[in-house]
């Protein structure tokens, strides 16, 4: 079983509309950036100088805002980060419950629910940080 760790959010504008959404949920407020932050990012292949993505973060889950230049039809515009204690026990469980495997990168598996939605398990930070 996995938790919510972040709700992503594909963009044009990353810092535009995570300064919307902190504004509208209560208790949210733009993250500043750290170097766990930085190191994470670039675990995903995500580079700070060229790719912009910005979190807000509140009570509940975090909220990723990351730039997808165009809209792609074949990919959520939003969709769950789910943090797992043993990615490849969930992947195996879910795919038995009618998820597919999208893509499996070092610290995270993208997959598509029964209809077709994407969303990603996540492994601990603990996990990611060795």
């Amino acid at each position: 079983m996995g938790s919510i760790q972040e709700i992503v959010f594909d963009c044009e504008n990353p810092a535009n509309l995570a300064s919307f959404w902190a504004e509208i949920l209560e208790g949210y407020h733009v993250r500043d950036d750290d170097q766990f932050a930085v190191d994470r990012l670039a675990t995903l292949g995500f580079n700070p100088e060229t790719d912009t993505v910005v979190f807000a973060d509140g009570p509940g889950p975090s909220i990723c805002f990351q730039n997808v230049e165009g809209r792609r039809f074949d990919n959520n515009r939003v969709h769950f980060d789910i943090l797992v204690a043993d990615r490849a026990q969930e992947v195996e469980r879910l795919t038995a419950a009618g998820a597919a495997i999208v893509q499996m990168l070092p610290t995270y598996a993208v997959l598509r629910d029964p209809e077709g939605n994407q969303f990603c398990l996540v492994d601990a930070r603990e996990d990611i940080a060795a």
